[in-house]
């Protein structure tokens, strides 16, 4: 299983970004990906979550902010980042986990305690002017 991110940067706060993350060596039909978020010396923070049904959850902190979505087709995830402030500076990764039958309480709980088997190698995002 590989994940590769793409998409960081550096953008001004109220700009927007759009992640991708590929994947490859899997069956993406089974599989619940999610993003992390992690800055140096702090906690790392789920984002947002996708299971194979589609059905989402977000953090607070990004709720009406970013979006998570999927191309089945393509095995890409995406995660659309709106209005961006400082505080979502910080390196972005992808996860992966074969997961079917999920529900909303278990999505949420995967992005709390991240657990997750495959991670990719990060991408870093800039919040600055």
């Amino acid at each position: 299983v590989q994940l590769v991110e793409s998409g960081g940067g550096l953008v001004q706060p109220g700009g927007s970004l759009r992640l991708s993350c590929a994947t490859s060596g899997m069956d993406f039909n089974y599989y619940c990906i999610a993003w992390f978020r992690q800055v140096p010396g702090k906690e790392r923070e789920g984002v947002a979550i996708i299971d194979n049904d589609g059905t989402t959850s977000y953090a607070n902190s990004v709720k009406g902010r970013f979006t998570i979505s999927k191309d089945n087709a393509e095995s890409t995830v995406y995660l659309e980042m709106t209005s961006l402030i400082p505080d979502d500076t910080a390196i972005y990764y992808c996860a992966a986990d074969p997961r079917l039958r999920t529900n909303i309480a278990t999505i949420q709980s995967m992005l709390r305690f991240g657990n997750f088997g495959y991670w990719g190698q990060g991408t870093q995002v800039t919040v600055s002017s």
